[in-house]
């Protein structure tokens, strides 16, 4: 085995008596629900603070209990069932994007894997649980999370749910592809996929400085995985009335709404894991206290990088406008795939020259060319596609024409395509120019007129 792979030591899990693994899922569940209550206090104070105004301020001390009030709120609200919706489905979709979304905290490390916390005199690791593929689980659970936003439009028996749910896994699945791929380039960097060694691995240096572009381009795609602004065209009201779940009330509207913020609070917490040196203290401190990563001071490092991921969607959500639907697609299929599976076979040319011992001047001949001749290849590629353009330019054939209404429903035109020219009436004679404040005397010589009797 290439010494460059890591070696995964689970021997810490799968021993904890029954109790304790009830307690360490008590209490993911409750760093969930407790971080969404504050997240969406902090957000509606925080975005606020940026428009000026005051935010919540009425329930509990300077509002802290406002989530809490929205969610008693939305418990004690009439419960609607569509007549024409899918009685079962509809009741189970909130439940199907719901659970997932609580699924993947199972695996994320909120410390040492080596037993250096006691939970009633038991040595354990701060971590419910891990496993030898725990990023693969992540990614399954978090694809199944899109099936209930899915059948939610669908079992609404309405026409605009249902182009909000699919909206949404159009969305969801175009950003899948591109997180996965960063997600390799972190499995081939540290030779594992186990979340615990991941985090051991950054011991030196985390993988945001290592693996800068993976991990924009998985805090470009988290953002549209979890349908948070500005990619939130699934519920977008302006266009869609609400999206997937407008014909949703009470306690189901409320599921949906808490899959967001808990999805948000997961990604932010895989983001740590992978890029950020999960549950490792900061650099500046690491350097002078030796303890800093041991006992349970790596919960509060935790949980503060997982805060500032949070901060960072309640500020794009209030600097950055909603994008068109189609800029989105075209952002995660034109520009995300291509640079993110690039960057992977970047990555793995890397990792494979230094496992065949290359020292570094070859590897930078070795990328420094590949790098060069996919540019290369990229403006050929874009000359002849200019090239062909020119020449249907100059051929001067007009365009086909192009009927919206041929199928019965009208349908927007497409690149390349004209609408005909709209039909307009001629006025059947010139209409005067109605002008406030009384007439225009400068214009009709009435003036004039005034000034000559005047005279």
């Amino acid at each position: 085995m290439s010494p460059y792979l890591a070696a995964d030591n689970l021997s810490m899990f799968g021993t904890d008596p029954w109790w304790l693994v009830l307690i360490k899922a008590v209490f993911c569940f409750a760093f969930l629900m407790v971080t969404v209550l504050f997240s969406i206090v902090w957000e509606r104070k925080v975005v606020a603070w940026m428009q000026l105004r005051i935010g919540p301020n009425r329930h509990g001390p300077w509002g802290m209990l406002q989530s809490l009030a929205d969610g008693v709120k939305l418990m004690l609200k009439e419960d609607l069932v569509v007549k024409r919706a899918d009685k079962v489905v509809y009741v189970l979709a909130p439940i199907v994007a719901a659970i997932p979304a609580f699924m993947a905290i199972a695996v994320i490390p909120f410390g040492p894997a080596d037993g250096e916390v006691s939970i009633l005199g038991h040595r354990t690791a701060m971590q419910l649980t891990d496993l030898p593929i725990a990023m693969l689980y992540i990614l399954a659970v978090a694809s199944v999370g899109i099936y209930g936003i899915v059948l939610a439009g669908w079992s609404s028996g309405s026409t605009y749910p249902l182009l909000g749910g699919l909206r949404s896994c159009a969305q969801m699945i175009s950003y899948e592809i591109a997180m996965g791929a960063s997600f390799a380039s972190v499995f081939l960097y540290s030779g594992s996929m186990s979340t615990s060694t991941i985090v051991q691995q950054q011991h030196d240096r985390w993988y945001i400085l290592l693996l800068p572009v993976s991990f924009i381009l998985y805090v470009v795609t988290m953002i549209g995985e979890t349908n948070r602004a500005p990619f939130d065209m699934p519920e977008s009201e302006g266009d869609l009335v609400g999206g997937f779940n407008t014909e949703y009330s009470s306690i189901k509207f409320a599921m949906f709404m808490l899959a967001e913020y808990v999805n948000m609070v997961t990604v932010s917490a895989v983001s740590t894991t992978l890029f950020l040196g999960g549950w490792r203290a900061p650099w500046p401190i690491s350097t002078f206290w030796a303890g800093a990563n041991h006992g349970w001071w790596p919960l509060l490092w935790f949980v503060v990088k997982v805060q500032l991921l949070l901060f960072f969607f309640i500020w794009l959500r209030g600097t950055l406008p909603r994008v068109r639907y189609d800029q989105l697609m075209k952002l995660g299929w034109k520009v995300l795939i291509p640079v993110s599976v690039t960057w992977l076979m970047l990555v793995a040319t890397v990792r494979t020259l230094r496992n065949q011992h290359y020292d570094f001047a070859d590897i930078a001949l070795y990328v420094g060319g590949g790098i060069l001749a996919l540019l290369l290849l990229s403006f050929v590629a874009d000359l002849f596609r200019e090239k062909s353009r020119t020449a249907e330019r100059t051929a001067g054939e007009p365009p086909a024409a192009f009927d919206p209404m041929a199928g019965g429903f009208p349908v927007p035109p497409k690149p390349g395509q004209e609408l005909p020219a709209v039909p307009r009436r001629r006025p059947r004679r010139d209409r005067e120019l109605i002008v406030s404040g009384g007439p225009d005397t400068a214009s009709d010589g009435s003036l004039d007129g005034k000034e000559a009797s005047d005279g």
